[in-house]
This record gives C-alpha cells, structure tokens and sequence, in this order.
C-alpha cells in the first residue's frame, strides 16, 4: 500500500511544500523460500489503522508517504536499521516501534520532527499554556501592536508541544531547558515574552522561570 500525495497546501502554513515525510510498515506477512507466514498479525492490522487515523487527524495538513510492506519478504532490510519483530515502523529509514501496536503520540513526534527539518515556520506564532502569565503577556503585546499571530497551546494540543519542541531543540542546544511562550515573527525565532517586548518596544517584565527547569536551584 502506497500513498503519496505529492503537492498539497498546508493550513498551518499557507505554504507549498513537495517533500513527504516517509513511514514504512513491514507487517507480519509474506514468504522467503520454503518459509511462509499464514497467520494474521492482529497488531500490525492495528498499527496500519492507527497510521491512517492519525493521518487524517494530527497529521492532516503534513505530507506523508506511506508504504506498508510484507516483512518476510525482505526481513534483511529492517534488520539493517534495528527492527526485527513485526509490525516494525520506520519514519524516514529510523526505527520508532515495533513488535506492538504503534502508539500515534510517537508516530505523531516522530513525523512533525522531520517535517521540520524540510519545512520553515512562516508568518507568526505563539506556542504556549494557558495557564502561563509571560504567555498571556506576549499575547497582550502582539495585540496592542496589532499583530496578527496563530496561538498553540501545547497542553492542550499534543502536536503543538512536538513542534514547539522539534523547532526549538535545534536553535537553543539540546540541553536547555524549554519554557513557553515560544514566538516567531514572520517565521524569525524571537522568543520569549521579554524578547518579543523589545521588538515591539513594551515594558519588560522579568520572567523568573526562563533557563530554569525542574532540577534548577532555586533563585
């Protein structure tokens, strides 16, 4: 089974992009010489339904190639790669699970992290919570500027926190810790609160909690 949707419009984004982000299932079926496989692999038939669920839904303005394939076939070719026990999922030639069936907020990280690499953020953007007072404060200094932004709550919205996190992870080092909000103008990194308010020229509040994590001392 093969998918590939070629161009396609991004709603997120209002982009054109031809690139795809490929998924490949080997399931639990085909024959090698003498070897065959007849009995049916209930978990690869529901990781092949989870993908395309998740497809349509978390994953539904991304372009995704997706190919399923029988694992006896050719076992040497996951093999290669670390996957040995069907169903066996690979996100562009890595392994992400096998031997279960596929649990979608792994295949959902797994293809917006790629999706990153080939697609540039564009106009902007306040990844954030609610319950977040510096995000609140951001959101306040785009409006009284009248700037016009997409908003992400990445408590709420599990895809939001992947791509918060795959787009910041490259730009701060691996080893910072990630607080929110996290701003793009016109798809150029800004961003908390405080940097954003010397952009737009506001009083700056200082936000105590930036750099920290749950290991920090405390200040």
């Amino acid at each position: 089974m093969s998918q590939r949707p070629g161009y396609r419009t991004l709603s997120r984004y209002h982009i054109m992009v031809k690139e795809a982000v490929n998924i490949t299932v080997f399931r639990w079926e085909g024959s090698w010489g003498p070897f065959k496989i007849k009995i049916p692999c209930g978990e690869c038939a529901l990781t092949k339904d989870i993908i395309l669920d998740t497809m349509e839904n978390e994953l539904n303005d991304i372009p995704v190639a997706l190919d399923i394939r029988p694992w006896l076939n050719e076992w040497w070719k996951p093999l290669f790669k670390g996957g040995w026990h069907a169903p066996i999922v690979l996100v562009e030639n890595t392994v992400i699970s096998q031997g279960n069936a596929l649990n979608r907020g792994i295949l959902t990280q797994a293809v917006i992290a790629s999706y990153t690499r080939f697609a540039p953020i564009q106009f902007n953007h306040v990844f954030g919570k609610e319950s977040c007072p510096h995000c609140k404060r951001a959101k306040a200094y785009l409006e009284q500027a009248n700037i016009n932004y997409h908003y992400h709550d990445v408590v709420k919205e599990p895809r939001s926190l992947y791509e918060m996190l795959a787009r910041v992870k490259p730009i701060v080092g691996p080893k910072t810790p990630i607080t929110v909000p996290q701003i793009w103008l016109e798809g150029r990194y800004v961003g908390g609160a405080d940097e954003l308010s010397h952009i737009i020229d506001q009083k700056v509040e200082p936000n105590p909690d930036r750099g920290q994590c749950s290991i920090s001392p405390p200040r």
